[in-house]
This record gives structure tokens, sequence and C-alpha cells, in this order.
């Protein structure tokens, strides 16, 4: 059974950094496309960046080169570095491997 596992999120200051990971379980992250994708309150998902087989790399607008995705393969698991965080950037954010396994999602929250 496929699982993924976000953590790193919570609570910080306009201008902060949080490292969010995704830790795969029954899948083998490597071999796969992993994204990040994010759900402001109220607002619909954004596609945040997405990293695939071959560690080719894309970032969705609303990363303002901020972001950096990447992935450690002993540790079966994703990365997303957010830096200089602003209240925008809260929301739910989540992990999707192989475009159909998505995590439970965590919270992220800017304040300003």
């Amino acid at each position: 059974q496929v699982q993924l596992v976000e953590s790193g999120g919570g609570s910080v200051e306009t201008g902060g950094s949080l490292r969010l990971s995704c830790v795969g379980s029954g899948i083998i992250l490597s071999t796969s496309s992993v994204a990040w994708f994010r759900r402001p309150p109220g607002k619909q998902r954004e596609w945040v960046a997405t990293i695939y087989v071959g560690d080719e790399i894309y970032y969705g607008d609303v990363t303002k080169s901020r972001f950096t995705i990447n992935r450690d393969d002993n540790k079966n698991t994703v990365y997303l570095q957010m830096n200089k965080l602003e209240p925008e950037d809260t929301g739910v954010y989540s992990c999707k491997a192989a475009y159909q396994y998505w995590g439970r999602g965590i919270q992220v929250t800017v304040s300003s």
C-alpha cells in the first residue's frame, strides 16, 4: 500500500523559512514524479513544484523563485525548502507521487 506522509509544517512569521518533507512508503520516489501542491484558505488548489525522474524540476509561479524542491533517495523523501515566506503562502501543502498518490497534507501558516 502506497503512503505519503508530509511533515515540517507549522507557523512562521513573514520572511521565515520552512522545509517540508514528503516521505514515501510502498513506492520508490526516485522512480516517480513527485509534486507539491497547496490549498490556500478559501481558494482552489495550486501547483507549487514538481521533480521528475532524472531530477528535471519545474516550479509554479506562486514560488516566485523562493522555493526549492529536491529529494534524498536514501531516505525516500522529497523536500520543499521554502524561504522568504509571505502570508499568501499560508495553506495546506500536500505532496503527490506518480500522478495519483496523495499525502494527507500539512498546514503552513505565515503571519504578518
